[in-house]
């Protein structure tokens, strides 16, 4: 099992104006625009049972942990990266710059009623 996808978005275009990058054009239920400081710490290890998340870094710079069973692997991604990660692996962000980037879910991590697909011990 992949436990994450490295990826890259749909188109990219730039002219003298500046760049427009379309990340995906379906597939996906909720977006987060997420901004973090360096040295904080998200996810702790979290997963999803029930969605795929997408990662594109606007700027930035993260070390990026994700652990399924025995299997473990470790990355680093800043500007321009874009990654997916499966359902139920565990995963944390160790931000090494303040960073920006979005976010997306197959599906939205709130359910019907009213529990979250986000499984972990720790803050998210």
């Amino acid at each position: 099992m992949k436990l994450i996808e490295i990826l890259s978005p749909d188109f990219t275009f730039t002219d003298e104006r500046g760049t427009i990058t379309q990340i995906v054009h379906e597939g996906f239920s909720q977006v987060n625009a997420v901004f973090t400081k360096a040295g904080a710490v998200r996810g702790n290890f979290h997963y999803h049972k029930n969605t795929k998340e997408l990662f594109y870094i606007i700027k930035g710079k993260i070390s990026f942990s994700a652990k399924y069973q025995d299997k473990e692997e470790e990355y680093t991604f800043s500007d321009g990266d874009m990654f997916l990660v499966n359902e139920n692996v565990r995963h944390s962000f160790i931000y090494l710059e303040d960073t920006y980037l979005v976010g997306l879910y197959t599906k939205c991590v709130e359910n019907a009623d009213g529990t979250k697909d986000i499984i972990s011990d720790e803050k998210v």
